[in-house]
């Protein structure tokens, strides 16, 4: 598996698309709760409200679009989610220029961005599996993750500084202008698109039953169950105590703003030299043994975040250990994505990344929510503790065997 190998060009472009628009993502990192703070003067619930609104109702609103996008053309789809991202998003500098900007306004507009969301990941999934060669499925999801982590150790910095020369309203604009330059990037791919369904044949009616194929695929496979499980429980534990940590670092421990966004920012570059280094580690070492190697390791660091202390010291320990947390999960995510992809039938990997997506998101709502109440009881180190000590139990839910995917409609194979 050689890392640099083109993938062809319509391939270039949705790299640069997803480039794009995961840039303007991490510019507006916040920017939310810092307009509805600093310009609407919202308190601490109707800012948690927000926060958690816009995952968990975006994703109910999401959910049946699953089945009605898996039998439809995924470019157009994609392209009009961006569109209507960028649309939700320039209402919102459009009505604080006329003075009307609301919170109503903001609790949409999460919302609508939150769906779209998960639309738009669904689509791209299957797209992606449509438009490379199994064999490059592992290359193109470690560009991706690439990708992720250069926006997350660039955008915050540089959404921070511009919101302190502009204020908050600015990035929100580069992120509305972010998801009309994918929609254009998406458009430029050029090529045919397979038809979803045999030629001259309608798309099926969409039944109250479909809305749950997704979950009903996941969940009677014995490979993609566990790897459910473990993913939806990681990254909801991860997302549940990032806002506590904000409240020790920067109340207790007494921290400035930017010495929290660099703690985050720094580590990304984990997340880089562990995406790079995946393809490399599955062709010497096999995939799965990677994928539960991977996935073990980056259950073990989030404990360490509990014991950040003050100053300089503390400061760096929490790098190391963000890094260390940051690099497994560079390595994991494209291992684990290319194998989800590939063990899913064509004609259901929109319902089921759908299904995937509207869990984890619903999740992170509902276990930051409990997190929260738990630290006004125990206090933030204390919650911070027992989500570390739940994490480690994770690797118990990782497929101790490898296991050869489920026949689709085409052959897959395993390519390790």
């Amino acid at each position: 598996m050689v890392a640099g190998r083109s993938l062809g060009r319509p391939f270039g472009w949705l790299w640069a698309a997803y480039a794009i628009s995961t840039l303007g993502t991490w510019l507006a990192f916040d920017a939310f709760p810092l307009i509805a703070i600093l310009v609407l003067h919202a308190g601490p619930t109707e800012v948690s409200l927000l926060a958690a609104a816009g995952l968990a109702v975006g994703a109910v609103l999401a959910l049946p679009l699953g089945p009605w996008l898996e039998f439809r053309r995924k470019r157009p789809v994609m392209v009009a989610m961006d569109l209507v991202r960028f649309t939700a998003l320039l209402s919102v500098p459009a009505a604080f220029a006329l003075g009307r900007l609301g919170f109503p306004q903001l609790l949409v507009v999460a919302i609508v961005v939150g769906a779209a969301d998960i639309a738009f990941t669904a689509a791209a999934g299957a797209w992606l599996k449509a438009l490379v060669r199994p064999d490059d499925l592992l290359v193109a999801n470690g560009r991706f993750e690439s990708t992720t982590w250069t926006a997350t150790m660039l955008g915050p910095p540089l959404g921070g500084a511009a919101i302190v020369a502009f204020g908050p309203v600015v990035t929100v604009v580069a992120n509305a202008i972010s998801y009309l330059l994918s929609a254009a990037g998406i458009r430029a791919m050029g090529g045919p698109e397979p038809r979803p369904a045999p030629a001259g044949q309608a798309p099926p009616r969409s039944r109250v039953g479909d809305l749950f194929e997704g979950w009903r695929y996941i969940l009677t496979d014995s490979a993609l169950r566990p790897l459910f499980l473990n993913t939806v429980l990681v990254s909801g534990l991860i997302m549940a105590t990032s806002p506590l940590l904000a409240v020790l670092m920067l109340g207790r421990l007494g921290f400035a703003p930017w010495q929290y966004a660099l703690a985050f920012a720094v580590p990304c570059v984990g997340g880089l030299i562990g995406s790079r280094l995946a393809p490399r580690l599955v062709a010497r070492f096999g995939r799965h043994r990677v994928m539960r190697t991977a996935g073990t390791l980056r259950a073990c660091w989030s404990l360490g975040t509990a014991f950040v202390g003050p100053g300089a010291a503390g400061l760096v320990f929490l790098m190391c250990v963000e890094f260390g947390l940051i690099t497994c999960m560079g390595v994991f995510n494209p291992v684990f994505a290319t194998y989800r992809l590939e063990r899913t039938p064509a004609d259901r990997v929109v319902r089921t990344l759908a299904a995937w997506s509207v869990t984890g998101k619903a999740t992170v709502a509902l276990l930051t929510a409990l997190w929260g109440l738990l630290a006004a009881v125990t206090g933030p180190r204390t919650a911070i503790v027992i989500a570390g000590l739940l994490m480690l139990a994770t690797p118990l839910l990782l497929p101790r065997h490898d296991r050869t995917p489920r026949p689709g409609r085409e052959p897959v194979r395993d390519h390790a």
